[in-house]
This record gives structure tokens, C-alpha cells and sequence, in this order.
């Protein structure tokens, strides 16, 4: 039961007749009309417990973008429904401040009918997202009181990763193209594979002519390569400690989650083959033997459910997780941090493992507040951030230089450039043989 805030005004207007007839007589005067009022208004009002709630709508929706739930309220009672009612999601589904407005809804259903409303859901967090319950609050005809119970009404919205980087791809798709079409003055190499003749032109390079094939005709014929196809890219996001510190609004995993998304979409039309694994301590996702149209939609829902873990990530357990998952030569990226310490303490020591039979790609988030701190001049914090800035241009090009030795290829940036930045660094590898 639950009393309105017109009880409350009429008490307070008793108690002015209580002021005019003290003793238990005002008293008896004001209480008893007032108790019969609130014991006809919760006779009258329309039963909660018997009510039946179904849930409708939206089963998954991406970061950033509004969902849609659907609520039946029926009431099987022979009395009308006056309600107010409470759709309970956790807090991570609502933008902030909205949360108590878009939860809230007044209905009406006449007795033996039903209604729907729709809970607009606007969520902040990636995961799924469980309704907690449904509370009504069934009014009586005079709005002094009301009856009020809660349902269980399951459901679950599952938040994706947003795929920022989308935008990237038909940008992408035309340079992969581009690639496809290529002669073999620039995508020669051993690692092409071959694709027709055609008769020679002034400017080809010479080792190119086949010559079997021109002692058999008229005219000089030369080999033309397009960009291997079938090649397998195993793709490894770090999810240890360096990958929940935060550029911008958002963790460093997001946006290599970004990143990996775009490169997926890409490698997939390219012909090529793309595998999952997320680790930090041990294996939180993982995707494997995805083919075609399959290979994205599994590798977003595998990213789901991913957070950064509080704890340093073991590299060597890591990297043995990498080779088990590709047995043949492969191209990985590695998403991770570029912070000294944990290389040279984690990454370093297994690197030879890596790229002693495969091509291996390191990709890290970049912080653009460190361009701004270098930039900083005329007031003594100024230029202590500006000297912090240097010192760590300083260690990431240490850093870069010792990975590179081993022949990797770094690519660092910022969390919106980073996605494109890794495709360009695939397509190049690409279009020169090196898968």
C-alpha cells in the first residue's frame, strides 16, 4: 500500500478542524472520515498482483544508439487500471540524468484490456543489459491511495561495440581494389600470387617476362600478381591493465576493438581469413574457423562481453596462446601498449618466438593530450608538461626502434586514426607480399 500526496493535504487540513474541536473528538472527527476514504480507494483500485506483463522489442542494439522495449500491461481484473508504473533497467542503460523520465510511465486499462508502452533504453555500457522489474502502483478513484507490487518480466538487451570505424571502409575497399588491379611492377615480390599474362610494355621489369610462355607465341609475355588471397590474420587484443587506461572518454581496448572491427571487415573481403583472441592471464574471447559473412558478426559478438582486467597480462602465456592459434604462417596484430616498462619486461623476451614464422603487427592507442602537453609554453607548468612530453616521445621512440629490430611494424595513434592507420599497415603488407 502506498498513500498519495493528497492524504497528506487533507491531513493537514484536519488538522485546522483539530484545531477548532480539541481532544479526541477533532481528532475522531478527522481520522475516521479520512481512514474510511483510503480503505474505499484501495478496495476500488484495481488489483497488482493479477495483472500480466510481456515484453517485446529490441534484443541488441550498439553503443551510442537508443533501443526499444516494449512492455504489455493486461488486466484480466473487472476493474479499471489507473497506474503509475517503474520499468527497472540497470543505471548503465540510461544516459545520465535521464534515468527517473524514461523509466516512469502513467497508464489506463480499462478492465479485461491491455496497453503497451515502450522504454526507450539509451545504453552507456557494452554487455548485456538484464531488466531488473516492473513496479505498478494501481491507484484507487479518489487518488488517496494506492496498491503497489513488483513483476519479474525477463529480458536482456545486448549492447555491441559501436563500429565507429565503419565510415573507414569503402575508403579502404577502394585501395583494396586498387591493389587487385595492380601490375606486377607493384605487387612483385615472392609472396604474390600470380594472376594472367599480358604482352609486354616498355618499363616492365625484366624479370617478370615468362619466358615459356613467349617462346610459345609471337610477342613478349609478363606475369601479372594480384595480392595473395586466403592468407590467415590471427588478431590479439591485450586486455590486462594497460588496456583499461582511459584516452579521452573511452578505455585503450574500445579503441583497438575498433580497430580490429574495421580490419576484420576488410580482411574478409579481401579473401582473407581473420581469428580472435583476447587475453590477458587467459583467454576471454575467441574466435576461430569463421568464413565469409560469418566472420564479422561472430567477431563483434565475441567483443561483446570484453572488459579490461585489473592485472598485468602474462606475455609469454600469451604468445603461446598466439602460436597454438596459428599453426601456419600468419599475419598477427597485436593490440597493446607501447608503455616501456611492460615491453621490455613482457613483450621483448617472446618476440623472437613470434616473428621466427610469422608476420607480426603491433597497434597502440595513442593519448593526443601528450601533442597538447608538448605544445605548452610561458608558465612554469606549462613547461613541465611540455619537458613529460618529451621524455615520452623519447621512450616510445626507443621503444619502436627495439620492436622494429625485430622486424615489426608499429603503428601508433590516436583512437580515432588508429583504425584507419591499421588497415593502411595490412593493405601495405598486402600489396607487398608480406602475408
Amino acid at each position: 500500500m502506498a498513500l498519495t500526496g493528497r492524504t497528506a493535504l487533507l491531513a493537514a487540513l484536519g488538522s485546522l478542524v483539530v484545531g477548532l474541536l480539541p481532544g479526541w473528538h477533532g481528532v475522531l472527527a478527522v481520522a475516521l472520515p479520512l481512514l474510511a476514504a483510503v480503505l474505499y480507494d484501495l478496495a476500488r483500485a484495481a488489483p497488482v498482483r493479477t495483472l500480466r506483463l510481456e515484453r517485446a522489442g529490441a534484443t541488441s542494439v550498439r553503443l551510442g544508439q537508443d533501443a526499444e522495449v516494449q512492455l504489455t500491461v493486461a488486466n484480466p481484473a473487472a476493474r479499471p487500471l489507473r497506474a503509475e508504473l517503474r520499468d527497472a533497467w540497470p543505471p548503465s542503460s540510461w544516459r545520465p540524468g535521464t534515468q527517473f523520465a524514461a523509466a516512469r510511465h502513467r497508464l489506463t486499462v480499462p478492465a479485461g484490456e491491455r496497453r503497451r508502452l515502450t522504454t526507450v533504453l539509451s545504453p552507456t555500457r557494452r554487455g548485456d543489459h538484464l531488466a531488473v522489474r516492473v513496479t505498478v502502483r494501481s491507484h484507487g478513484p479518489l487518488g488517496l491511495a494506492a496498491r503497489q507490487g513488483s513483476h519479474a518480466v525477463p529480458w536482456t538487451l545486448r549492447v555491441l561495440p559501436p563500429f565507429a570505424s565503419r565510415k573507414h571502409l569503402p575508403a579502404k575497399l577502394a585501395r583494396l581494389r586498387e591493389l587487385d588491379g595492380r601490375t606486377t611492377l607493384l605487387t612483385r615480390g615472392e609472396g604474390t600470387e600470380f594472376d594472367s599474362l599480358r604482352d609486354y610494355v616498355p618499363g616492365d621489369d625484366v624479370r617478370s617476362i615468362d619466358w615459356r610462355a613467349t617462346a610459345r607465341q609471337s610477342t613478349v609475355a609478363v606475369r601479372t600478381w594480384r595480392p595473395e588471397r586466403d592468407r590467415h590474420l590471427l588478431l590479439v587484443l591485450d586486455t590486462g591493465r594497460t588496456s583499461a587506461g582511459r584516452v579521452g572518454d573511452a578505455p585503450r581496448l574500445d579503441a583497438a576493438m575498433d580497430a580490429a572491427l574495421l580490419l576484420t571487415a576488410l580482411a574478409s573481403q579481401a579473401g582473407d581469413r581473420v581469428d580472435l583472441l583476447a587475453f590477458d592471464r587467459t583467454v576471454r574471447a575467441s574466435v576461430r574457423g569463421r568464413t565469409g559473412g560469418d566472420m564479422l558478426p561472430a567477431t563483434v559478438e565475441a567483443m561483446t562481453r570484453l572488459h579490461p582486467a585489473l592485472l598485468e597480462t602474462d606475455m609469454r602465456a600469451m604468445s603461446a596462446a598466439a602460436l597454438a592459434g596459428a599453426p601456419r604462417r600468419s599475419l598477427i596484430v597485436l593490440f597493446t601498449g607501447l608503455d616501456r616498462a611492460p615491453v621490455e619486461a613482457g613483450l621483448l623476451p617472446v618476440l623472437p618466438q613470434l616473428t621466427h614464422r610469422h608476420t607480426v603487427l603491433v597497434a597502440a592507442v595513442g593519448d593526443p593530450r601528450i601533442a597538447e602537453m608538448a605544445g605548452t609554453r610561458g608558465t612554469v607548468p606549462g613547461v613541465y608538461e611540455a619537458a613529460a612530453a618529451a621524455q615520452h616521445a623519447q621512450e616510445r621512440e626507443h621503444t619502436t626502434a627495439r620492436l622494429r629490430r625485430y622486424g615489426v611494424t608499429v603503428v601508433e595513434a590516436p583512437p580515432e586514426d588508429l583504425p584507419p592507420a591499421v588497415a593502411d599497415a595490412y593493405l601495405s603488407l598486402k600489396a607487398s607480399g608480406r602475408l
